[in-house]
């Protein structure tokens, strides 16, 4: 089965930077769509950053200006580049991709920012 593996979390003061990384551990056909969501707990997941195949994307308001949602298709891979980070922002991230097949959820992993 086709699994995605996020990495890059971690703790970090507020204003610092994290890069996570999402990668396929094959390939999932033509894909549609990725994104990002972040989850804390006993909260709903909400969707962080998009981007789609013609590479049109889409931030939650809370996260604009602040983090870049990329991809490589080359090696599977989808990052997300969080700047400034805040307090807000601690949660556990997970990758989703959507191709032509269906749709992909990684484990995820977590950033915790503390002040």
């Amino acid at each position: 089965q086709v699994q995605l593996v996020e990495s890059g979390g971690g703790l970090v003061q507020t204003g610092g930077s994290l890069r996570l990384s999402c990668t396929a551990s094959e390939s999932i056909g033509r894909v549609l769509a990725m994104g990002w969501y972040r989850q804390d707990p006993g909260k709903e997941r909400i969707l962080v950053a998009r981007i789609t195949s013609t590479d049109h994307t889409d931030y939650a308001d809370s996260v604009k200006g602040r983090f870049t949602i990329s991809r490589d298709d080359a090696e599977n891979t989808m990052y997300l580049q969080m700047n400034n980070l805040k307090l807000e922002d601690t949660a556990l991230y997970y990758c989703n991709t959507v191709s032509v097949f269906g749709m992909y959820w990684g484990q995820g992993t977590q950033v915790t920012v503390s002040s």
